[in-house]
């Protein structure tokens, strides 16, 4: 089972073979292509242990993947302007196949009380694909 508790909240218990045959631990071998995990170490709702089983899981397939964690992070770390960043830089090199600018720096939301990037906080992808 790859999760301590989520399963008997949502699922009972003990969950079914359903929950085993879909895991995302067991799916793993299978795993195509890029992937780019990111876990909060305070997560409320997954916790890290969660992660890690999958971590373990596809280094026992050989799979390349790539982690971030971040400390002082819950389950909304997604709206972090570093992880914007991380992610973006991501999808930049691997779907645009380019390197993303160095170091860039996601701009502060306009207004104080947005928690998340807003579309055109970043520079355009294209921006960066070399003619």
């Amino acid at each position: 089972m790859d999760k301590a508790w989520w399963n008997e909240l949502w699922m009972g218990f003990p969950a079914g073979d359903h929950y085993r045959q879909q895991s995302n631990v067991t799916m793993a071998p299978k795993l195509e292509g890029k992937l780019f995990l990111m876990h909060g170490e305070l997560d409320y709702n997954v916790h890290p242990a969660s992660t890690l089983q999958l971590v373990d899981a596809l280094i026992k397939a050989n799979k390349d993947f790539d982690l971030l964690l971040m400390p002082g992070e819950n389950h909304g770390a997604g709206r972090s302007r570093y992880f914007v960043r991380r992610r973006w830089d991501f999808f930049v090199r691997h779907v645009l196949g380019v390197e993303p600018p160095r170091g860039y720096k996601v701009p502060e939301p306009e207004r104080a009380e947005e928690s998340r990037p807003t579309s055109g906080t970043l520079p355009a992808a294209d921006a960066f694909v070399q003619p």
